[in-house]
């Protein structure tokens, strides 16, 4: 540690590589907690207190507890386990060569407790029994639709450049079960570097007759752009996309009735950049 924070003084940089290790992340069996082990946490937060330009880069297949580390650094990089190569992917990342793009598949809660598995209290379950009743409030639905605080929400990624979503519309206002729904937009490089955004398609059920998230992923385009760029968007989604399974019926069912398509950046609700409400007949 005062190794660290020594080196940490005297550099314009601090670069902290973190994470799990395959202690952690491997088959068979699940974590039993989010935590940074081996005391990753203390070194990241004494190395910040030195080095106001410290960088973490997490290596981690699986959720971390990143709410100290997104408190006292400036800058997190999501690493993944990389292979081999990850040395050269991180260098030209962190030196600005290439423009990072990728978004979270995850989201990253302030505790484990917000699962919906442990917020009922189902893990491991119950004599034998796990009860999932959380329903289909599955991964970012239950931390939307119970409005839950989250570190990083799902689908959520930063770029060197910056970009504007405008004059997103669909090509109708009313559509039947057998037809597809085309969401067209302009996204415009407003930086002076290249990069790319991932646009999302949410779709919110105004009123169904069953239990529904308040918002789905329905479809998604990763567009690139070179500085000052500018393009139209079209995300194709079929009404069928809209079905939920119906136990009554034993089948997927498209419920008549308004359905609003948020587009976005990531889940969270400061990410929407526009809605547009429809009606399916």
């Amino acid at each position: 540690m005062e190794e660290a924070i020594e080196t940490a003084k005297n550099s314009d940089v601090a670069l902290i590589f973190c994470g799990l290790n395959h202690d952690y992340d491997t088959e068979s069996f699940d974590k039993l907690y989010m935590d940074l082990p081996y005391g990753q946490v203390e070194l990241i937060q004494e190395v910040s207190k030195v080095n106001p330009n410290t960088v973490v880069i997490v290596i981690a297949g699986s959720p971390v507890d990143l709410v100290a580390p997104s408190i006292c650094t400036p800058a997190i990089v999501w690493g993944w386990f990389n292979g081999m190569e990850g040395g050269n992917a991180f260098v030209d990342i962190l030196t600005g060569k290439e423009t990072p793009s990728g978004k979270m598949p995850f989201t990253l809660p302030y505790s484990l407790e917000q699962s919906s598995a442990h917020a009922y209290n189902n893990y491991p379950g119950r004599n034998g029994i796990v009860n999932y009743d959380e329903d289909i409030l599955v991964g970012y639905r239950w931390f939307d639709t119970k409005n839950q605080p989250v570190v990083y929400p799902f689908g959520y990624g930063l770029s060197y450049t910056s970009f504007d979503i405008k004059n997103a519309q669909t090509d109708k206002k009313e559509y039947t079960s057998d037809e597809t729904v085309k969401v067209t937009l302009n996204i415009t490089n407003t930086g002076n570097r290249q990069g790319a955004e991932v646009i999302q398609v949410y779709v919110s059920d105004v009123e169904a007759s069953v239990l529904r998230p308040v918002k789905e992923l329905k479809g998604f385009s990763k567009v690139f752009l070179e500085p000052g760029e500018i393009k139209q968007v079209e995300i194709d989604v079929p009404v069928t996309d809209l079905a939920f399974y119906c136990e009554n019926q034993k089948q997927f069912v498209v419920e008549p009735g308004e359905f609003i398509f948020h587009i976005a950046t990531s889940a969270a609700k400061e990410d929407i950049k526009e809605s547009i409400s429809l009606y399916v007949k």
